[in-house]
């Protein structure tokens, strides 16, 4: 069972390459620890910065900090980082198109028991809705780093959904396919199609394998890029089957579902369910406990596909 967080994997990467570019900035708004950057702030003093608990600040001193060259990565909790720091996001990130990438912490429902003040639902709706914005939720800790490598080497305005708790690995160390803004296909099937991000890409891989069990085949894509989404895949996966469902650590409007939903509507017409987060406040648990309550788990997709097919 992996332990190593998404989060301590941008770290990770962070530390590698921070040491021969010096552009690389790092700012925290008191969240160095819940971030697990507390290491680079340690070994990069001169490349930290801590704003305290003021989100706003800290997006706005990103977006300076890139206006003069630098490369900063701005880590905040998402339930945050996409609300209260939102017309700065929207403004000094992504009209003014400066080199952030906002790394939202703890997304979804990984803060658990704090409740519904510290769940970020509705993030990436909200990211999506910012034009020159663009979303990601890595499924693993390895296609985290694929991604952290490749946006150093962009100079586009991003937001990065990580959840708090370690998740079992998807793909390894030697075999993580990854193209930038391309979904990667991981199973391919004629009967139920199954597009996933974040921490739904391994539950909808396990009900891949009850539904192969039981003779279904699906085809599961890792959606990691929900902007910009890859209409191309998404086209792909719903003509060879006969129903599309999706899953996200999300409310159910604007999100991933709702993206899908207007692809395959205009481009082949199937029926898309959205398995989600409800249009509620979340019940009190772990994320597993939440996860299994509102069937986003493997069993649940399974058995949606079945009655779908």
């Amino acid at each position: 069972m992996n332990k190593i967080p998404n989060r301590q994997a941008i770290c990770n990467v962070l530390m590698e390459k921070a040491g021969e570019d010096k552009d690389i900035m790092v700012l925290c708004s008191d969240s160095r620890g819940s971030a697990s950057l507390a290491p680079f702030a340690e070994a990069f003093p001169e490349q930290f910065v801590e704003t305290g608990i003021a989100e706003q600040n800290l997006v706005s001193i990103s977006a300076g900090l890139a206006k003069c060259g630098k490369k900063p990565f701005a880590a905040s909790p998402a339930c945050f980082l996409s609300t209260r720091s939102y017309e700065q996001a929207k403004i000094d990130v992504a009209y003014s198109n400066t080199n952030v990438t906002l790394i939202g912490i703890s997304g979804g429902i990984s803060y658990g028991a704090l409740g519904m003040s510290h769940h970020s639902a509705q993030d990436i709706a909200a990211m999506s809705a910012i034009p020159n914005m663009r979303v990601y939720l890595p499924s693993d800790r390895h296609q985290t780093k694929r991604l952290v490598e490749a946006l150093l080497q962009d100079e586009k305005p991003a937001y990065v959904r990580v959840g708090r708790n370690p998740v079992e690995d998807i793909y390894t160390e030697d075999n993580c396919p990854f193209e930038m803004d391309k979904a990667t296909l991981l199973t391919e099937g004629q009967d139920i199609a199954i597009i996933a991000c974040g921490e739904m890409v391994k539950p909808a891989l396990e009900a891949a394998e009850i539904l192969k069990e039981k003779g279904i085949s699906a085809t599961v894509l890792d959606m990691y890029c929900v902007k910009p989404l890859d209409e191309e895949a998404v086209i792909k996966a719903a003509k060879s089957a006969k129903a599309v469902i999706t899953a996200e650590e999300h409310a159910p409007f604007g999100g991933l579902g709702s993206m899908v939903s207007q692809v395959v509507s205009a481009s082949c017409p199937k029926t898309v369910v959205n398995l989600s987060l409800p249009d509620a406040p979340v019940i009190t648990g772990t994320s597993k406990e939440v996860f299994d309550y509102y069937g986003l788990n493997g069993e649940g997709i399974a058995k949606k596909a079945m009655e779908l097919i």
